[in-house]
């Protein structure tokens, strides 16, 4: 296969926040996985794991999204501050319907984004809440002013403001979010963020819910009546290999099924393209964001689990739809600047488990971690020839990839093969590189079904990857079967 990647067309900055993170009040992600408690025999501060506190910062999550998701729509800021004892019991309808003792709110969720060194994303509550309770919580967060907000915020033991730039006013609110016509919520959000307003030197970024998949009259309606008004759209697709009635097993499944998850995933690409589009036409110079703050794999919970948990395992599957996903934001980062997958622990495409003591990195996690040097890197117009792989009446690339170049010139290739039997040859092509290079990669690979537990941490890994050849032009590398591969290459003048 020919692949040319052209140093001499460099496009769009990748922007780091496409590399975020989604934690909800949702199963075990927040109690359990994020925090246990100032009391827990489990090693944390001030409540948070310490071991997933240093999983995070390993991969570099830029921004983490909280509280939710559909519960952030029944969430009420006011019950989550204070004294733990005085803090409201509420019925976490959304999931389960257990009690949510409200333990972990604002103070903890930003210890929570300080220790792991993230930005925050708040998702305000428009569904069910007031216009007042969503301009008290960005005056809490932010306000360096003696306002009553921010006495209550010192009362709770907090004299400084935080920083807080990303705001989203409400969520899915075309569904767990109100139900609404994309007509009544357009002029919902042009009243709720009106009053989302930036205190002293901290200016918010405005994010409107957006659409659900491919629903474009949403993206229209929003653009035209209320595009002027935001900063950011979201987009939420999920990858579900048959339906939502009957999702499929995470880790018991066929071939048949393995390629059909992965058609579902590459359908990112004509979806982020075609709401793209109509941005484009209310926006042509592109200063709207698209955020695509909830996409992952969603399956059938694990069998024994709370169903309203969605605890699921996490296999080679699910990473190569990371992979590819992530290339494809790569690939639109004109367009895209946050995405945030669902979610950051214990629920649906997870890059961390925890059991009691236990923690387990997921195979996403690696993706992850062998991605992180897309972050605030240039995007590099890339081709490869293609070659399919036949499945039935589906057809999916053998190859998928992007490319991008950092700020000292170092550029990083990543590379799925979405193939269960056959290898890639490929022959690449640097063109305008007249430097000597260095190269050097690692690799994620395993069965399809193959994933990591408790006991067996170790069972898929990233390992070193040597199975690439200099030549004059560039690069000769051999990619394995279901496998994600990340080569960089060093230039030296």
């Amino acid at each position: 296969m020919r692949y040319t990647i052209n140093l001499t067309n460099k496009k769009s900055v990748i922007n780091k926040n496409i590399y975020g993170h989604f934690a909800e009040h949702l199963g075990r992600c927040v109690y359990e996985g994020l925090f246990v408690g100032e009391d827990s025999p489990i090693p944390n501060t001030k409540g948070i794991r310490n071991d997933v506190a240093a999983a995070l910062r390993n991969i570099k999550i830029p921004v983490l999204r909280w509280p939710g998701g559909c519960f952030a729509d029944e969430y009420h800021w006011k019950d989550g501050i204070g004294p733990k004892e005085n803090r409201k019991n509420m019925v976490n309808t959304h999931w389960g319907g257990v009690i949510d003792d409200n333990s972990f709110g604002t103070h903890e969720f930003m210890e929570l984004c300080e220790q792991i060194e993230t930005e925050p994303y708040i998702n305000g509550n428009l569904g069910s809440g007031t216009v007042q309770e969503m301009q008290e919580w960005v005056e809490y967060l932010t306000s360096p002013y003696d306002t009553p907000m921010a006495k209550l915020r010192e009362q709770n033991g907090r004299k400084e403001p935080w920083k807080v730039k990303y705001f989203g006013v409400g969520n899915e609110n075309w569904g767990c979010g109100g139900h609404m016509r994309p007509e009544f919520y357009a002029d919902e959000y042009r009243r709720y963020q009106t009053y989302v307003r930036g205190y002293g030197e901290n200016k918010i970024y405005k994010i409107a819910c957006g659409a659900n998949g491919g629903d474009l009259n949403w993206t229209d309606v929003m653009m035209r009546q209320a595009g002027r008004h935001m900063h950011g759209l979201s987009l939420h697709y999920y990858t579900i290999t048959h339906s939502w009635q009957k999702k499929g097993s995470a880790t018991q499944f066929t071939e048949d099924e393995f390629h059909l998850t992965i058609n579902k995933a590459l359908k990112m690409e004509n979806i982020v393209d075609s709401h793209s589009k109509i941005m484009d036409r209310y926006d042509p110079d592109r200063k709207v964001g698209m955020l695509v703050d909830e996409w992952g794999t969603w399956h059938d919970v694990e069998p024994g689990t709370n169903p309203g948990f969605l605890y699921q395992q996490n296999t080679m599957r699910d990473a190569l739809v990371a992979g590819l996903t992530l290339n494809i934001f790569n690939k639109h980062s004109a367009r895209v600047v946050m995405a945030n997958l669902a979610q950051t622990i214990n629920v649906l495409q997870a890059v961390v488990l925890t059991e009691g003591a236990k923690m387990a990195l997921t195979p996403t996690y690696h993706v992850f971690d062998m991605y992180k040097g897309h972050q605030d890197a240039t995007l590099l117009e890339s081709y490869i020839e293609r070659e399919d792989v036949v499945c039935g009446e589906l057809k999916n690339p053998l190859i998928h990839e992007s490319a991008s170049i950092d700020e000292n010139g170092n550029i990083l290739v990543t590379l799925c093969n979405l193939s269960l039997t056959q290898t890639a040859e490929i022959n690449s092509e640097i063109a305008g590189c007249k430097c000597n290079r260095e190269y050097s990669g690692t690799i994620l690979t395993g069965k399809m079904n193959a994933y990591i537990d408790f006991d067996t941490p170790e069972n898929v890994k990233i390992a070193s990857f040597n199975k690439i050849q200099a030549t004059d032009k560039g690069f000769d590398v051999t990619v394995p079967p279901c496998s994600v591969v990340a080569i960089t290459i060093k230039c030296n003048a």
